[in-house]
């Protein structure tokens, strides 16, 4: 279904989330593109909240295809979006059939009660060419009623306790009340949406061409960073460098191979030229204590910087990515 390279935890809950990008960036895996691309609908971004953390969106037909991304899926899908995945598919609203991509944006949002910090959230969004119609008369044999909020009817997705709202015939949002509640407020324009947001809506032209891409912002991109460089984020080097992340996005593609390739905007030529160089102290020491086969996808990945970017990228076959997969390396990142 997807390959999910997810957004950190700010406190603790999206640290699960992160495991592929980690696994990816850490490993430093994952060769030719896509014909097709998962581009998402106006309508999509606009259900999107300002306050995004990161966005993830995926191919759903091409994942479906390639047995690579299927099986790193299964290896490091993150709970959370596990159980949006399971719902959505098993609603009875043929998801499967009708869905040409799925995002998942992970977002900050106020606090219910009105009272304290920010709140951690996730919506989900699929688009595709539903028929709905059908689910729509589906709903009121079964006596299924909606919870109204403005023009909005939103429907329980079965016993799951997730909801879905179809914002037209292509686009669906589902997710938690809270979170589908913010994903609509964006939308009819009651709070800011990710279309707000310049940089980010500018990174999106630059990856949204891919079978896979993802954004982060920049306390989310510390956060991936800090762990993809382990013990080397202690040196006071990194304290210099972690303030100057501005955002980061990466790609995935799953035809003829594997390829992955990340991009982090700093702030200035230098910055990215010393996370480059921090980053390539770790892939030497990795290098070291590696196996045969994770020095060999160490050896095939590229480290540089240019025009204030750290850049990584790195390919392989399907199944060099397979025996990769079960590596000793692989799995202490995903743990």
């Amino acid at each position: 279904m997807s390959i999910f390279l997810t957004v950190s935890d700010f406190r603790s809950r999206f640290t699960r989330q992160i495991k592929l990008g980690l696994a990816l960036s850490a490993v430093l895996a994952v060769s030719a593109p896509f014909a097709n691309a998962a581009q998402l609908s106006t309508d999509a971004k606009s259900a999107i909240p300002h306050d995004v953390q990161q966005i993830i969106v995926v191919d759903y037909r091409a994942m479906q295809n390639s047995s690579a991304a299927m099986s790193l899926k299964d290896r490091v899908m993150p709970p959370e979006l596990k159980r949006l995945e399971t719902a959505l598919i098993s609603s009875g609203l043929k998801v499967d059939n009708d869905a040409d991509a799925l995002a998942f944006a992970a977002f900050r949002a106020p606090n219910p009660d009105g009272k304290g910090a920010q709140v951690d959230r996730i919506v989900g969004i699929a688009q595709g060419q539903f028929h709905t119609q059908s689910i729509m008369s589906s709903f009121t044999k079964s006596k299924t009623k909606p919870r109204i909020l403005r023009n909005n009817s939103i429907y329980p997705m079965g016993s799951t306790g997730l909801s879905v709202v179809f914002l037209n015939q292509t686009t669906m949002v589902f997710g938690d009340k809270d979170a589908v509640n913010a994903a609509l407020d964006s939308r009819d324009g009651i709070s800011p949406s990710f279309l707000t947001d310049s940089e980010l809506v500018n990174d999106m032209s630059s990856v949204d061409s891919h079978a896979v891409w993802s954004l982060l912002d920049a306390k989310g991109t510390q956060t991936m960073m800090r762990s993809v460089l382990g013990v080397a984020s202690q040196l006071a080097d990194y304290d210099t460098v972690k303030n100057r992340m501005k955002s980061s996005r990466y790609t995935m593609d799953f035809s003829n191979g594997v390829r992955f390739d990340m991009a982090v905007s700093m702030s200035d030529t230098l910055t990215a030229a010393t996370c480059a160089t921090l980053m390539k102290g770790v892939q030497l020491l990795r290098k070291q204590q590696g196996t045969t086969l994770e020095k060999s996808a160490l050896d095939n990945t590229t480290i540089d910087s240019s025009s204030g970017s750290l850049t990584v990228d790195y390919s392989s076959s399907d199944s060099q990515f397979a025996s990769l997969l079960t590596s000793p390396l692989f799995q202490s990142v995903v743990k």
